[in-house]
């Protein structure tokens, strides 16, 4: 069974047990968290269910493993023969969520 949610302005393609990487969210590490926002459901059996836009009675429960940073990103701007450099580095924040649950109604 998979399901295909939105978090982040984002869409996530997601299974029982998979570990997904969303944009920052404000929860603590170890809360329980639902997403009600499922576009699409296919079961194993074959059914699909597909919102217009979100799936009635369906939602996706999980847990969050990681508030953390992803790698450093490198950003440099330079103009030619204008000896102009600009070396920036950024690191984008983000919410590690283990997938417990797929609920289907």
């Amino acid at each position: 069974m998979y399901a295909v949610m939105v978090s982040g302005g984002k869409q996530y393609k997601v299974s029982q047990g998979d570990v997904i990487n969303v944009e920052k969210l404000p929860v603590e590490v170890g809360a329980e968290i639902t997403f009600d926002e499922v576009l699409f459901v296919a079961n194993d059996d074959g059914t699909v269910a597909a919102g217009n836009p979100c799936v009635a009675g369906a939602k996706i429960v999980g847990k969050v493993v990681a508030q953390d940073k992803a790698e450093k990103i490198i950003v440099f701007k330079y103009k030619p023969k204008k000896d102009f450099r600009k070396k920036q580095g950024h690191r984008q924040p983000y919410t590690g969520i283990q997938i417990e649950s797929i609920i289907a109604e």
